[in-house]
């Protein structure tokens, strides 16, 4: 069963587009949304309940005095996914914290491309 989403298309909500299609200006963009469509479509969660995540996080950011990076979209999708998990208890936010820093731990260039020669195995 596919679910049908309505995208805000001038709301607080929306997503970046160029002439009607999504935006992604890096791999991990497209891959935070494909993992929220894929949990939403799977029952894990309303998109409701993402929606209302996505605009408090698009919000706690405008309300910082002095944003410590540059606003980045999927950067509060990937926010509001957090929270919606945590929420709905599909992880709890220690395991989050715990990925998180396995993650930043990666060397740089770990998830590369891997359509080029190189001198190591995957």
């Amino acid at each position: 069963m596919t679910a049908t989403i309505d995208f805000d298309i001038d709301g607080p909500a929306a997503p970046p587009r160029s002439n009607g299609e999504l935006v992604f200006e890096e791999p991990w963009q497209s891959r935070a949304f494909g993992l929220v469509m894929s949990l939403h479509e799977s029952g894990a969660f309303t998109w409701e309940e993402f929606r209302a995540e996505l605009i408090s996080a698009i919000a706690a950011w405008e309300e910082q005095e002095t944003p410590s990076e540059e606003y980045s979209y999927y950067q509060c999708w990937v926010t509001a996914l957090e929270q919606v998990t945590v929420h709905n208890e599909l992880v709890t936010s220690d395991d989050l914290a715990g990925r998180a820093r396995d993650l930043a731990l990666r060397p740089a260039g770990h998830d590369h491309d891997h359509d080029h020669d190189h001198d190591h195995d995957h």
